[in-house]
């Protein structure tokens, strides 16, 4: 049996992270990969573009991950655990990494990917552009700034950023203070 098949007749003919019927494909799960129904899902394109960051995350379609990170299947567990842990500013999506449970392996197996984007992945913005050391960004939603007693409003400009290790993440002055924001709530001025 072709390793399309055997994901049509595990997933039932769905994606398996968000369950859409629609333009369906099947996708190995990095960073190595046999080719195997085992080491591979089946996503729709909505998922695709926006894991591979050819479109912006919506937030509110990742919420799927609620149910597909109790997948039985290793290769499902992975990607939804490797979604939660890019999401993991939004309270949801920490609840569900402090909820999850992995086999040893398996989260072996997930952190390999994660380490392997931070290694790799530029860092971009909310429309999946390329930010560099000492661009100016806008806020595009308003953020709670913890510890600093103050909430980041949507539209603050943000000058002068600094990347980081994580190319989720830039640093930069809000307010006076220098802090950490999460590059999908920001648009490359």
């Amino acid at each position: 049996m072709s390793t399309e098949n055997a994901l049509k007749q595990r997933s039932n003919s769905s994606c398996e992270l968000c369950t859409s019927t629609a333009q369906l494909s099947v996708v190995e799960v990095p960073p190595t990969s046999d080719g195997s129904a085992q080491q591979c899902i089946y996503l729709c394109q909505n998922c695709l573009d926006q894991i591979e960051g050819k479109s912006a995350l919506d937030l509110n379609h990742w919420r799927c991950l609620n149910d597909s990170m109790w997948n039985s299947e290793p290769a499902v567990q992975v990607m939804s655990y490797r979604m939660l842990h890019k999401l993991s500013s939004e309270s949801w999506a920490q609840d569900a990494l402090d909820m999850i449970y992995l086999e040893d392996d398996v989260k072996t197996w997930a952190e390999q990917g994660i380490a392997a984007e931070r290694s790799n992945g530029p860092t971009r913005d909310s429309n999946g552009a390329e930010l560099q050391n000492g661009d100016n960004v806008t806020l595009i939603k308003d953020l709670k700034v913890k510890g600093a007693n103050f909430t980041a409003k949507q539209g603050t400009m943000v000058r002068g950023i600094s990347l980081t290790d994580n190319p989720e993440h830039i640093e930069g002055k809000v307010n006076g203070t220098r802090i950490v924001l999460v590059s999908a709530y920001l648009k490359k001025a």
